[in-house]
């Protein structure tokens, strides 16, 4: 999303990736690279909560280009087939990222870039990705809003229907640039989940206070499409949206939730959702927390501004410098067991980056974090 109202997080190349340094272009230049914490949710001034540390954060890619193609509008992040970060602008690219390890230093760069168009050859408003296993990539668009299917080079194969009251108004109750902000895959990839940023015209807000957003999900057909199926109501903090949201393995979700105050600098918060227990609110004219609307349930995970600032520098007002506007989020490795006293449940290693929406005074930078997941209930 272009303007400057951004919550999110984002990906990592390899399992084995643990930790981003604050290195940087131009006025990073000359400060010696710092690497962070060995990203494995351990002791140490990477905190943010219980269950999250910061393990790094890397500025090697921002005010770059690559072939002339400006590296900057950063929205989503995925996994590709070939180990490297897919990283979607939403300027209508999609980039390769080789995120790496070079003399001890952790840093990214660009090593592809594939434009897209729509069905008129028009450029998208590109915020949600999901590469599938065949290594086609799934795009959502803010602008109607869409989910459209493109092969590796950028070829437009094909387009998911989308329910009629998520269109953007007047075709449907949808504000524009606040539709599919997020897209993620469920059930080994059977299942596709994109979440909206903001509500729909006539929604309303839960017995908290909180407005409650929706979720879309399409099952895949015998033929590989995919169908409309369930639709869900999720419960976003007042005065934040949802930018990303990204499957944990287990059934759950983490979501990504950003605001901006002019001042105070952005918001960024991380939970792990809980859609299994959900109501389909497909045929729910209005949410409004009415009883026997069963939402999607939420636990915090960290608050991003609690993140130790790691000496990160921000040319702009941040109540923490080291954040700026999240607003993609990948899985880059998963694990099991008791690691450091921590006993049920598993760890995620996540990728987050920023977008700088093309602004001198706005960051793209990436972030490496470990998330320490609490035990999965039954399912109610």
């Amino acid at each position: 999303m272009r303007p400057r109202t951004v919550l999110a997080l984002a990906t990592a190349v390899l399992a084995t990736l643990t930790a981003l340094t604050s290195v940087g272009p131009a006025a990073h230049a000359a400060a010696s690279p710092r690497t962070y914490g060995d990203g494995d949710g351990g002791d140490g001034g990477g905190a943010c909560s219980p269950r999250a540390s910061v393990a790094g954060y890397s500025d090697a890619l921002d005010k770059t280009e690559y072939q002339g193609t400006p590296v900057a509008g950063l929205s989503a992040l995925a996994r590709d087939v070939d180990g490297r970060i897919a990283a979607l602008s939403d300027r209508s690219v999609l980039f390769s990222l080789d995120v790496h390890t070079t003399g001890g230093t952790r840093t990214a760069r660009t090593t592809r870039a594939v434009p897209l168009a729509d069905e008129r050859g028009e450029p998208l408003d590109s915020e949600g990705l999901v590469v599938e296993r065949d290594g086609d990539r799934l795009v959502t668009s803010e602008t109607e809003p869409s989910v459209r299917r493109y092969d590796r080079a950028g070829t437009l194969l094909g387009r998911l229907p989308v329910p009629e009251a998520l269109r953007v108004a007047p075709a449907g109750r949808a504000r524009a640039n606040q539709t599919f902000e997020g897209l993620t895959a469920l059930r080994h990839g059977r299942t596709l989940t994109a979440a909206l940023e903001g509500q729909l015209a006539g929604d309303g807000k839960d017995a908290s206070g909180r407005p409650l957003v929706r979720m879309q999900s399409w099952d895949r057909a015998r033929d590989g499409g995919f169908r409309a199926a369930r639709q869900w109501g999720y419960p976003v903090d007042e005065k934040l949206g949802v930018a990303e949201i990204a499957a944990t393995g287990d059934g759950r979700l983490l979501v990504l939730e950003r605001g901006y105050e002019q001042g105070a600098g952005n918001t960024v918060r991380l939970y792990l959702a809980d859609p299994r227990g959900a109501d389909d609110v497909t045929r729910v004219g209005e949410l409004t927390g009415q009883d026997g609307t069963g939402l999607v349930g939420k636990t915090l995970l960290a608050d991003l501004g609690d993140c130790p600032d790691l000496g990160a520098p921000n040319p702009s007002p941040q109540s923490n410098p080291l954040l700026d506007n999240i607003e993609g989020l990948a899985v880059t490795g998963h694990g099991h067991g008791h690691a450091h006293g921590y006993a049920h449940g598993g760890w995620l290693r996540v990728l987050l980056v920023s977008d700088d929406n093309a602004s001198a005074t706005q960051l793209t930078r990436l972030y490496a974090l470990t998330l320490r997941l609490p035990r999965l209930p039954h399912a109610p």
